[in-house]
């Protein structure tokens, strides 16, 4: 193997509310010499995610926080340059969680082979990986069903948008909550969610009213803050939440409030239960087969924003909390 120089995305200082660009630098490496038992692989296309941001502070977590002048991590989608691993060859698709870079090495236990007929490859970081696992465990972990009227927030995201998409598939009525009108036509257009409202236009609740009179069984939660308040008020007696991720405040330097309204916990007898998707991994096997057999068969749809350039990687993670992609934010590498 001759040298090989890769660029990489650091994290240099962490981030006071909203992260900048101060935030992160472009760096250059040379890899080492290729061993026995592992795999070079060439990034094609890495995820850009929210929950990023709690690694970025030096707090306690559910993952360790990203290391300050390494090389951040994150999904990705890439092709086998070169291996001395059995398990793989020249020319496999892998996915891993060495994002943020061009290129890297890796032992095979950290590589996950995946079919090249898939099309686009970056589906396997949207509705095929684990954003569209993450929907897929939310909707098992309080048994959505048949009948039910689940309320999804951040509709239009990667997580959200499969999720009311599976739903459908499920038999449910399907209300999505989105920030602006062409994520509400997307919606309903697309994904086929029953009613999708624009909450910047009209107090939330009002709108979940309107849209469900009788009140919701599940709403997951996507967002936090003021629409966790209002499904709160929506949700009927032994309703269901999936606690899946609080956007709304992952850029606050104090922590939020909480629902002023909390006490419908007890009133409604509600559930509710937090969703981290690594948790589900045993379960990959079967969510790959249900899931890839409706994207397979044109019943799911995988939407993206593709950013372009590993330099635009921050631009793009940082476009997130603008509410800048419709479904699956994609950075494609060059």
């Amino acid at each position: 193997m001759t040298d090989i120089m890769s660029r990489e995305i650091q994290l240099v200082s962490r981030p006071n509310g909203m992260p900048n660009a101060a935030n992160f630098a472009i760096a250059t490496t040379k890899l080492e010499p290729l061993q026995d038992q592992q795999v070079l692989v060439r990034n094609l296309y890495m995820s850009v995610d929210p929950y990023m941001r709690g690694r970025m502070s030096d707090r306690k977590s559910y993952v360790p926080p990203f290391v300050l002048g390494k090389a951040l991590d994150g999904g990705a989608v890439g092709e086998v340059i070169e291996s001395r691993a059995k398990e793989f060859k020249r020319g496999d698709i892998v996915t891993s969680s060495f994002g943020w870079r061009e290129y890297f090495i890796a032992a095979p236990k950290a590589l996950h082979l995946v079919s090249p007929d898939i099309k686009p490859l970056s589906a396997y970081l949207g509705a095929l990986g684990m954003t569209g696992m993450t929907a897929w465990a939310g909707l098992n972990l309080v048994d959505v069903k048949a009948g039910d009227a689940i309320f999804i927030s951040g509709a239009a995201g990667a997580v959200g948008s499969v999720a009311g998409q599976l739903a459908k598939l499920r038999g449910c009525y399907v209300i999505g909550s989105a920030g602006s009108a062409e994520k509400v036509k997307f919606l309903q257009e697309e994904c086929g969610f029953d009613v999708a409202f624009n909450y910047k236009t009209a107090p939330i609740l009002d709108q979940l009213d309107r849209a469900v009179p009788d009140g919701i069984d599940v709403y997951f939660d996507n967002v936090g803050g003021e629409t966790l308040e209002a499904a709160l008020s929506s949700l009927r007696i032994h309703g269901r939440i999936i606690s899946c991720g609080g956007i709304s405040g992952y850029n606050e330097e104090s922590p939020q409030a909480g629902p002023s309204n909390l006490f419908n916990m007890t009133i409604k007898r509600l559930t509710m239960k937090g969703l981290i998707v690594s948790d589900s991994l045993a379960l990959q096997d079967k969510f790959e087969q249900e899931v890839g057999g409706y994207f397979r068969n044109g019943k799911l749809k995988n939407k993206e924003t593709v950013v372009v350039g590993l330099e635009q990687s921050v631009n793009a993670f940082i476009g997130l909390f603008a509410g800048k992609n419709i479904g699956k934010m994609v950075v494609k590498l060059d």
